[in-house]
């Protein structure tokens, strides 16, 4: 295996989120409630999404997808995350490694698109309501869906392509909690300049591109929102506006901090903790901020909850 991944390490050690040992079992504690939030918050949106037929129109079509990111990619790193909090040597084989880095990188860039695709029906159902059934046919609906895998899964092959041509001698550390980009190229005992280079080349695709559709998709929102004569209306179109801004500014910003940033620039803590936001808090806050907020998701979950179906 060493000839054929240009590795000579079969194995890495994951030092975790911290290494101080009085703070180990507490922070195991926090993120196992955390993790079991989401997941539930995360798959009961799912299910509820699924057995509510008045809820399958485009906006919470996408909101079930990015409801099954978040919950997929919370799953590629946190177990391995709570082991190192309990154990005192927390070993991933290279080639699960690679495996990790792949899914977590397909996930976390589809949930850039899927917020994109989520931004574009919101602009869709406010700015051209009379064109809305057309513009966001199921057909449409399905195409947003797979552009968003698939240029996901075309960026997560250019991470984990490059990841495995780099050569790792004997330093197997990983100074993470999960086997992340720059972690592992701070390993490598060959020049990384190429494996930079496409980071900031994939990774600077994948946040500037939703981000200008983003942004401006909410340029086009809140000019004609200014417009409305309905003090009400405006209201409850800033508060769904604001919600969405303060998660997509959340996830894009932590992770352009991490990505983006020069690699000499600030410790690989800090990495760490702009990773904690992307990678945990993110996908925890999503059911709260898309649907809990949302008034016929109440009503949906009032239904279901009367009719005995959980």
């Amino acid at each position: 295996m060493a000839h054929e991944n240009r590795s000579f390490v079969n194995e890495f050690i994951l030092m975790g989120l911290t290494d101080k040992p009085d703070i180990q079992i507490p922070l195991f504690f926090l993120f196992l409630a955390m993790y079991m939030v989401t997941v539930l918050g995360n798959l009961g949106l799912i299910t509820l999404i699924g057995l509510t037929s008045h809820l399958h129109t485009p906006m919470y079509f996408f909101l079930f997808n990015l409801s099954f990111i978040d919950l997929c990619y919370s799953s590629v790193f946190t177990p391995k995350m709570l082991m190192s909090f309990i154990s005192k040597k927390n070993v991933i084989s290279y080639r699960w490694c690679m495996t990790q880095l792949y899914f977590f990188s397909f996930f976390i860039i589809s949930e850039c698109y899927m917020l994109t695709s989520m931004a574009y029906d919101r602009y869709v159902a406010i700015c051209k309501p009379l064109l809305y059934n057309t513009a966001m046919s199921p057909r449409v609906c399905c195409n947003l869906m797979l552009g968003s895998y698939l240029m996901a899964f075309s960026g997560a092959m250019a991470h984990t392509g490059c990841m495995l041509r780099v050569t790792f001698c004997d330093a197997n550390m990983i100074n993470h909690y999960f086997c992340d980009i720059f972690p592992l190229l701070e390993l490598s005992c060959t020049s990384t300049y190429v494996n930079e280079l496409e980071v900031f080349i994939v990774v600077g695709i994948n946040i500037i591109v939703p981000s200008l559709t983003i942004f401006i998709s909410y340029v086009f929102i809140l000019s004609n929102v200014l417009q409305l004569r309905s003090t009400e209306g405006r209201s409850k179109a800033f508060s769904t506006c604001s919600s969405h801004i303060i998660a997509v500014s959340l996830f894009f910003g932590s992770g352009a901090f991490m990505y983006l940033k020069p690699s000499s620039a600030g410790s690989m803590d800090d990495g760490k903790i702009s990773s904690v936001f992307y990678t945990i808090v993110v996908p925890m806050v999503n059911p709260v901020i898309y649907s809990l907020r949302n008034k016929d998701v109440k009503v949906a979950l009032r239904k279901t909850l009367s009719r005995g179906k959980f």
